[in-house]
């Protein structure tokens, strides 16, 4: 068999794989196709009327998309969480799942694209961008950096994947020469990502609330905490429903790692609060604005406080051994860490640096029903991605999907 015809056969069996299972998957695969649909409905009704169906405005030009823009790219990001103890201190039982995290930081590069075009609202702009018909910029556009950077992770992650699976597939090990630098060069790339967007971020010196150097620091502690958070829940699903022989000592590694970021994050956060609490000038506003309100406008008041608690009890439950490697509290922390991160850089972040706006105006944004379909089509989309690319990677990994001739080598000269 060559190795064109093989190749063949493993995205077909891929595809075979990915459509066809229990009744339960089918029910599962149903329940993401029906918030896909509602967000198609909601991106539809988008397009026809405008950005004006959402609840961005001057004042807020970036909102409810962005914030989970900026979440998403830390999930990405947090695959290096895997890689660098599987890789850097070759720890085996860790090496075992780093595919499933390059998995995740696909789906969520992916969502991460997806926020960033239904924000735009006019999709055609893409062009400007496009080489030939457009210009990126480069070097003077930070925005043209991100695009860069989150695109060449992106199809890292995605080349990675797919040499591991069809190295796996024909019952070989990958080209060490090939699959470890690669692998190696994420480690940069994943930091690279999150830093650019930090900078798109903080390089805005009308924005003094994101106008600080820790803000790209802050960004990584805290995509340290979120990503693992979601990946250890993932690992203990997939551990129990495919049966795999996942470690549980990976699982205990990668909670050990959540708590140092952890608090990483939270010292990142009361420097930042002090900063501004301390110098008390102007810029003080927003800071104010987003933990105890400004003249009765109060809207996010409640948001950031739950952040914070959020994120100091899963601090704590991390720290202690005893809660750590119980299944129960392990995934407390776990959906303490995801609520608290995911408020403290989807509108906590966002919305505070516009708030109060440079002429001193204070509008209320509201995510809109549209904005919410919209975001919960994009993340039906990136959980039917990851589904489908974990069940490809379950069935080569458990070697029930792959070659049982050997591929034709061409004879040597």
């Amino acid at each position: 068999m060559t190795k064109a015809r093989a190749f063949l056969q493993f995205v077909l069996g891929s595809i075979r794989i990915a459509l066809v299972g229990s009744r339960l998957y089918y029910l599962w695969l149903a329940a993401l196709l029906v918030l896909t649909g509602a967000g198609i409905y909601g991106y539809a009704r988008q397009l026809e009327d405008g950005l004006i169906v959402t609840a961005l405005r001057d004042p807020v030009s970036w909102g409810f998309y962005i914030g989970n823009f900026t979440f998403l790219v830390g999930v990405a990001a947090a695959a290096v969480v895997l890689v660098i103890p599987a890789y850097i201190y070759n720890w085996k039982p860790i090496k075992e799942i780093v595919i499933l995290g390059e998995l995740m930081a696909i789906a969520a590069l992916a969502m991460c694209m997806l926020f960033v075009l239904v924000d735009m609202g006019r999709p055609d702009r893409l062009r400007h961008i496009l080489p030939v018909v457009g210009e990126l910029n480069i070097p003077t556009s930070l925005l043209a950096w991100d695009v860069l950077v989150l695109n060449l992770y992106f199809f890292l992650n995605l080349f990675v994947v797919t040499y591991l699976l069809w190295s796996l597939y024909r019952r070989r090990e990958p080209n060490p020469k090939i699959f470890t630098p690669l692998v190696l060069f994420s480690i940069p790339m994943a930091v690279g990502i999150h830093t650019v967007t930090a900078f798109v971020y903080n390089g805005l010196p009308g924005r003094p609330f994101w106008n600080a150097a820790i803000l790209a620091p802050r960004f990584l502690a805290s995509a340290f905490c979120s990503g693992p958070a979601l990946m250890l829940i993932l690992l203990q699903i997939l551990r129990k429903t495919f049966k795999l022989d996942l470690k549980i000592e990976a699982i205990w590694k990668i909670a050990e790692l959540m708590a140092y970021a952890m608090f990483i994050n939270l010292f990142f956060l009361f420097a930042e609060v002090f900063k501004e609490v301390y110098s008390d000038t102007h810029h003080l506003q927003h800071m104010h604005y987003l933990y105890f309100g400004i003249d009765g406008h109060n809207t996010l008041v409640g948001w950031a406080w739950i952040s914070v608690v959020c994120s100091v009890a899963a601090f704590f439950l991390f720290l202690v051994p005893a809660t750590r490697k119980n299944v129960i509290t392990l995934n407390l922390g776990c959906a303490l860490i995801w609520c608290g991160v995911y408020i403290e850089k989807g509108v906590g972040l966002v919305v505070p640096g516009f708030t109060p706006s440079t002429l001193g105006e204070i509008y209320e944004y509201h995510p809109t029903w549209t904005e919410f379909l919209v975001a919960c089509g994009i993340f039906g989309v990136g959980a039917l991605l990851f589904t489908f690319m974990a069940r490809v990677a379950v069935a080569v990994a458990k070697g029930g999907f792959g070659l049982r001739t050997p591929i034709e080598e061409p004879a040597p000269e």
